[in-house]
């Protein structure tokens, strides 16, 4: 068995591969991919009639564009030397893919939330990616270039400080590290800033099924219905249908026995075909309607499309030749509570998905109006959160004696995150023009 010491010097020794201060060194390839292409060529086994709604949301800041364009940037970081130490990485980790959910305990808990991307891979990827999107969102907030910097660097300076916290730690005690929001307002000084974090963790413990339940539908001739809402939420057409019923009933049997049983409790009342996200908008998505005890007992659960990861092109497999089982096999070691729903499934001409509750006490920050202040310290949390997630499948002694204790690596990852920042800039400048001359089409404000 390798001893701590063993770990770190591994992981110190990685530095004469990458050095720290190389992690800041951003510059286009002569032959990098147009980024359009990449997207075009993610797109090509999407339902053609949502693209344009994908381009038009991605068309809408350099931000948007950011969150859409995870394989944009995963080709980016693959053209680059990496550290070889592995993580089970989320593949999108951009600021918006952290947010609120209920654990199966009913805490209301702070993690990762989406893992439609994830796979094995070094470590550096979800940190570079994420003090990025820190840095865009700064600048798109106002907060001026040292500012951007600063929050950037900030980020990786959280998650080094929490990894190397974490390698100090037993193995148990790592796997039952979480952020329970209850932890989070005794740290807020700041009266206004209390104030509205206190006002974003009511709405999401009232962001529940039978929230939705009034929300999503309606009773007409004394049943229950999904209120349909095209292009975004569209009844089922009789293959979309018949999807799901071999969908339901086989991922049924991926689910532990005692959620089996708990599922059985329910009965099918109505689906409908989902819109959802940015980069996600035209795989297949439904939401499915049950109701348990009585009409006022629901149970909206999400059916999603998993197809290749981004990262897949770049990265080995990960054996388990199943992309819905990927996700969530991928959740359940990212995540440190998880819902009790989810599992997986293969539907219709092989495609893969997976399931997953619709809503869940869920919730997500609103960047686009946080002070400078407020998204430094949402950048440290979302750090902090993701080295969490990391130590839980990497070697977190070897990353921390990688990380060391200086600040070479926060400044490099801040270098990197404004270079970036500034590619991203461009690249959404190709799709608005793309757009513009009818190259592309979108449809905006949808």
């Amino acid at each position: 068995m390798t001893s701590p010491t063993e770990k770190a010097r591994r992981g110190r020794a990685a530095r004469k591969q990458v050095t720290r201060t190389s992690h800041g060194r951003w510059t286009a390839a002569a032959d990098r991919p147009d980024p359009l292409d990449v997207l075009e060529r993610q797109a090509a086994d999407r339902l053609v009639e949502l693209l344009p709604i994908r381009y038009g949301r991605m068309a809408a800041s350099p931000f948007a564009f950011l969150r859409g364009a995870a394989a944009v940037m995963a080709a980016d970081l693959a053209d680059r030397p990496d550290t070889g130490l592995i993580v089970q990485l989320c593949g999108d980790a951009h600021l918006l893919n952290f947010g609120l959910f209920a654990s199966p305990d009913r805490a209301l808990l702070f993690d990762l939330n989406d893992f439609d991307e994830t796979l094995p891979g070094p470590f550096e990827w979800d940190v570079k990616r994420l003090a990025a999107s820190v840095a865009v969102a700064a600048r798109e907030g106002g907060h001026g270039e040292d500012r951007a910097r600063q929050s950037a660097q900030a980020t990786a300076r959280a998650y080094r400080s929490s990894m190397r916290r974490l390698a100090g730690l037993g193995e148990l005690a790592v796997w039952y590290q979480r952020f329970d929001t209850a932890e989070l307002l005794p740290m807020i000084r700041e009266t206004k800033l209390r104030s509205r974090v206190e006002a974003s963790l009511a709405r999401a413990r009232r962001r529940t099924s039978l929230h939705a339940l009034a929300k999503l539908t309606e009773t007409r001739e004394g049943r229950r219905h999904i209120v349909h809402d095209p292009p975004l939420l569209e009844p089922l057409t009789a293959p979309d249908s018949q999807a799901v019923d071999e969908i339901f009933g086989e991922y049924r049997d991926t689910l532990p026995e005692e959620r089996r049983l708990l599922l059985d409790r329910y009965r099918f009342v109505d689906a409908a075909r989902k819109a959802v996200g940015i980069g996600s908008v035209g795989t297949r998505c439904f939401i499915v309607l049950l109701t348990g005890r009585d009409e006022e007992d629901p149970l909206f659960l999400q059916i999603k499309e998993a197809g290749r990861s981004v990262l897949e092109d770049h990265l080995p497999a990960d054996g388990h030749g199943h992309h819905g089982h990927r996700v969530v096999a991928g959740q359940k070691l990212l995540q440190a509570g998880g819902d009790i729903f989810l599992g997986w499934t293969t539907g219709p001409a092989g495609r893969d998905f997976y399931v997953r509750q619709l809503r869940d006490m869920k919730g997500s920050a609103v960047v686009e109006t946080m002070t400078p202040a407020l998204l430094r310290q949402y950048a440290e949390l979302c750090g902090t959160t993701l080295a969490r997630a990391h130590a839980r499948s990497g070697d977190r002694i070897a990353i921390a004696g990688y990380l060391g204790d200086s600040d070479a690596f926060d400044r490099a990852i801040a270098d990197f995150a404004l270079h970036y920042a500034d590619q991203t800039v461009q690249d959404h400048a190709l799709l608005t023009a793309a757009v513009s001359d009818g190259s592309i089409t979108a449809t905006h404000g949808i």
